[in-house]
């Protein structure tokens, strides 16, 4: 496997796939969101993404069949990878029993929710991963909330949440303003349906972050305080933005009024335009927010 997995040597489509599977008696599981990747271009455009080197930590969140674990170990990297599914992580051990024995991989079988995600690799280190949906917002959290983080993180996602992160200011979330005030935010390139057995129902995306350094960030309750404004933003996102303060944080309506004027944001601004700066500048001219009226 090891050998089939370097650059031009794997032979991968669907129907490798599905023999894979059933040779191993497994199959793809609908409940845990498994499609498994299922095009050599797509994992070599991955792969050169990601940019594996020798020695280099690799955290790898969600391995399934190992194919592209197979090239971050082809290009020197020490990963380690974490599979919630037990079958799955079974296979990708007996697969790759001699990169474990050499202590170029390690496998932990369990939910990378559950795991302290940015200690699982000394840094410096980087992340790569197939993320579902459901949790993609939960794992960004936890791979960027804290330090120490990656130092790139390559990951596969649904295509509308890979662009809604990315977005510029119009067409801003939540998820996209955190992420962009931790990291540069791109989307490399979108992954069709026909990439994966089976075909998921929606098209993928391949999104590169490289998180800023930790001195660029605010200090532990400033960030706090961001969060509950921005939060507070987006909770009425398509409403003015003085209308939506006025309602949800527990000051004064003039108090509102002043601080988007010092900072130069008109009150029939929605949420989705304000840039990840303009949040910090007018997070700072409203001073510390009660935590209740």
């Amino acid at each position: 496997m090891n050998d089939l997995a370097r650059s031009g040597a794997l032979r991968l489509d669907p129907r490798y796939v599905q023999r894979v599977l059933a040779d191993a008696g497994l199959h793809a599981r609908h409940n845990l969101s498994q499609n498994f990747l299922a095009d050599v271009d797509v994992l070599e455009r991955i792969l050169a993404e990601a940019t594996p080197q020798p020695g280099r930590g690799v955290l790898e969140i969600g391995p399934g069949l190992g194919f592209l674990t197979g090239g971050l170990l082809a290009g020197g990297a020490a990963v380690t990878a974490v599979e919630l599914d037990r079958g799955l992580a079974a296979f990708v051990a007996g697969a790759y029993a001699g990169a474990i024995e050499a202590g170029q991989l390690r496998l932990v079988q369990g939910d990378a929710l559950d795991q302290d995600l940015v200690n699982l690799v000394p840094p410096p280190y980087d992340v790569v991963a197939n993320l579902p949906y459901h949790i993609t917002s939960p794992i960004l959290h936890r791979l960027l909330g804290r330090a120490p983080r990656a130092e790139r993180l390559v990951l596969m996602v649904q295509r509308e949440v890979a662009e809604r992160i990315a977005a510029a200011p119009g067409a801003m979330s939540y998820l996209s303003v955190f992420v962009q005030y931790h990291a540069r935010a791109r989307v490399a390139f979108r992954v069709p349906r026909e990439a994966f057995e089976p075909a998921p129902k929606v098209e993928s995306a391949v999104l590169v972050l490289e998180p800023y350094a930790t001195d660029d960030r605010l200090d532990a309750e400033a960030e706090d305080q961001l969060w509950r404004l921005v939060q507070a933003g987006f909770r009425e996102r398509r409403k003015m933005l003085h209308n939506v303060l006025r309602r949800q944080l527990p000051i004064e309506p003039e108090q509102v009024d002043a601080a988007l004027t010092a900072v130069g944001i008109a009150p029939d601004r929605r949420p989705q335009t304000v840039a990840v700066g303009e949040w910090i500048a007018l997070s700072e001219a409203l001073g510390p927010i009660p935590s209740a009226r």
